[in-house]
């Protein structure tokens, strides 16, 4: 089941995430007849031993079921979208780990109470009542482990609040173990037993509440997150600046929006670059349910020239894939003013195919705004690399990089 789910979360449109809902209800259900089952284990075994602690767990257990409805309300309204809801009920996951988190300090109360104002009796254990005690540790420490499993593989912070809920239940129930076989022997240490459970509950609930709350109140994702996401956008040659990059947890879902500088002033360019890095940003992270990308034309304050060159001497070369040499020349837009100059090998001149491509995509990486070429490379595949990533192509008659340098440092760029 674990594999099947792993599966499916890669991707989130709404087609695809249905079959994941389904099964996370499908754990809330199998949630809900564990508890049952050790509320009545536990009833049966309080009334028949007289133990405090072990009616203090059953207790817990008890609440736990209302926990586990909670669990299954929450994922079964959450994927649901409506005209008041458009972007979905998501954060309803997030109030449900609240709501959990709350059972559980109730949960503490009740065994606080009884353990210090509760009048009570002998503790009667039998072998079979310490078997039975026995399952109710084995149980849902393997089931916890399996629900928490599957929680982060999902990232349902529901089922991961049940999941610790259950951790939580573990301990406990070592606890009463503990203090039933201590009072086999003779030794009365049940009320203190059911007192030291209380630390247990207390950090469990307050971690659920604490996370619960991060992303009720919008808090910001993991830091590692935006830092990937940062990374995908600005691998594209045609993103000339991340801005910002910010994003939030509703429910197991991530909300991403990022603001960026693209290379071209075309929009529809720019539009399709911006469908691009949102597919990207889906297949990469998981469970994103929506990205935003606000994009402008970059504010140039200078423009960097390609030149494709024959020699180190500076002649011009005529083809654009066989140039083993590559001036890049940096100029001020303002004052026309040379702010940089360096020629740099081309590692691609000696390919057999596809060195025109490779040397647009090297020349795209490199931030160049204007390549200056002697070929046409209209309808070639250099040309729609180029056009891609924002950088614009113009012909030159120049035969050397002196020339080049004389125009285009006096002006904008050669008509």
């Amino acid at each position: 089941m674990l594999q099947g789910i792993l599966s499916q979360v890669q991707h989130t449109d709404g087609q695809r995430l249905a079959p994941v809902g389904k099964k996370l209800e499908r754990m809330g259900v199998y949630s809900l007849l564990v508890n049952i089952g050790l509320v009545v284990l536990k009833v049966g075994l309080a009334a028949l031993s007289g133990s405090l602690a072990l009616a203090a767990s059953a207790t817990d257990s008890a609440i736990d079921i209302f926990g586990s409805v909670a669990v299954l309300i929450g994922l079964a309204i959450s994927k649901r979208k409506t005209k008041t809801f458009p972007l979905g009920l998501y954060k309803v996951e997030n109030l449900v780990s609240v709501v959990i988190a709350l059972l559980i300090f109730l949960a503490g109360y009740e065994i606080g109470k009884e353990a210090l104002f509760e009048p009570g009796g002998a503790v009667v254990t039998e072998w079979w009542m310490l078997a039975g005690v026995g399952l109710t540790v084995l149980v849902p420490y393997l089931f916890s482990r399996y629900e928490l499993r599957v929680g982060r593989a999902t990232n349902s912070p529901s089922l991961m609040a049940e999941a610790r809920h259950f951790q939580t239940d573990v301990l406990s129930s070592s606890i009463v173990f503990v203090s039933l076989v201590a009072a086999a022997l003779g030794i009365a240490v049940d009320r203190i037993a059911a007192l030291l459970i209380l630390p247990f509950i207390a950090k469990s609930g307050w971690d659920l509440m604490v996370d619960g709350m991060k992303v009720l109140l919008d808090a910001s994702l993991d830091t590692d997150t935006l830092a990937q996401v940062r990374a995908i956008i600005d691998s594209y040659p045609g993103v000339a600046e991340v801005k910002s990059v910010i994003g939030r947890n509703s429910g197991r879902y991530r909300f991403l929006q990022a603001d960026i500088e693209v290379r071209t002033a075309n929009l529809e360019k720019a539009h399709r670059l911006s469908d691009e890095l949102e597919e990207a940003i889906k297949n990469q992270v998981s469970n994103v349910e929506r990205v935003v990308i606000h994009y402008a034309p970059q504010v140039r304050t200078s423009l960097v020239y390609g030149v494709p060159l024959q020699d180190l001497a500076g002649g011009v070369s005529d083809h654009l894939g066989k140039a083993p040499y590559f001036a890049l020349v940096e100029v001020s837009v303002k004052e026309g003013t040379l702010l940089r100059q360096e020629i740099a090998a081309s590692p691609h001149w000696d390919l057999e195919k596809q060195k025109g491509i490779e040397v647009a995509k090297m020349l795209a990486g490199q931030g160049v705004d204007v390549l200056l070429v002697k070929e046409r490379l209209e309808g070639k595949g250099p040309s729609f690399v180029l056009a891609d990533a924002g950088v614009e192509t113009r012909l030159t008659e120049a035969r050397t990089l002196e020339e080049i340098l004389a125009r285009v440092c006096h002006r904008r760029g050669e008509g």
